[in-house]
């Protein structure tokens, strides 16, 4: 998502740059959110990690499986929205500037998608030792 969010938002920004290169900077914004959905996945890999203790039951497995996959495809679905919103948003701000606040926030509300799949996903991989008791 992530990588997605990246490529498309970056064609945006290129393309934007011909038109209105004093407004570059202003529009890096959805390339810094994409990078966020990256650092989601990193954090619910290191809680995973930090869970692998012996003795591992099939029940650990699957939580932190479902950990994996609730935070990576909410962050994936995040990160073709902001993709796709970032391409769209740059570009039309080159064209009328009072539309960057309208960009922030559809961007904001993209991010919290992939948070809320991190918090569901935090949720799951703590539920794994739980089997053993």
């Amino acid at each position: 998502g992530a990588a997605y969010a990246t490529a498309k938002s970056g064609v945006g920004i290129a393309s934007m740059g011909v038109m209105r290169p004093e407004l570059v900077m202003k529009s890096i914004v959805p390339v810094v959110m994409a990078g966020v959905l990256g650092i989601y996945g990193l954090i619910i890999a290191v809680i995973i990690s930090i869970g692998i203790t012996p003795p591992y039951y099939l029940f650990d497995g699957y939580a932190h499986l479902a950990a994996g996959l609730a935070c990576g495809l909410s962050a994936m679905s995040a990160g073709m929205a902001i993709g796709i919103v970032g391409d769209a948003g740059v570009r039309a701000n080159a064209q009328q500037p009072k539309l960057f606040v309208g960009m922030i926030l559809i961007l904001i509300f993209a991010e919290a998608l992939a948070l809320y799949g991190l918090i569901v996903g935090i949720i799951l991989a703590s539920s794994a030792g739980s089997s053993r008791q």
